[in-house]
């Protein structure tokens, strides 16, 4: 349920290490997350370009139940969104990990990422 090659986050995101483009980390919400919202209806992303600040708010996801903040796990430049997710929101419900990811980002600072979760930490967050 949760992969062992990601890295993880206190606010249920995930990152994939490289992402499709050069240097960059894929970026998407954890099962527990999505399990969490609901069915999700709409979701709010960072243009390609933007640039993020670790542990700001960078986009929302809308569910049935509520609205979330998507928060950045790292500061860099985003270079690419999900454009499937605008008219299929549903992906990240029901493929988190692949189909459901939400955006990438070229970290302008990897040491960050060292400071990011392994599977087994994130899944003892869960119980506590």
């Amino acid at each position: 349920m949760y992969p062992d090659d990601l890295q993880y986050t206190s606010e249920h995101e995930w990152l994939r290490s490289p992402g499709e483009q050069e240097g960059s980390v894929r970026v998407g919400i954890t099962h527990f997350a999505q399990d969490a919202l609901g069915d999700i209806v709409y979701v709010s992303l960072p243009e390609v370009g933007d640039t993020i600040e670790a542990g700001s708010t960078c986009g929302e996801l809308e569910s049935t139940k509520s609205v979330s903040d998507v928060y950045a796990p790292v500061s860099g430049e985003v270079v690419a969104r999900n454009e499937a997710l605008d008219a299929t929101p549903e992906l990240v419900n029901n493929d988190p990990y692949s189909g459901g990811w939400l955006f990438e980002v070229v970290p302008s600072d990897p040491t960050q990422l060292d400071e990011l979760m392994d599977a087994a930490a994130y899944v003892e967050s869960l119980g506590s």
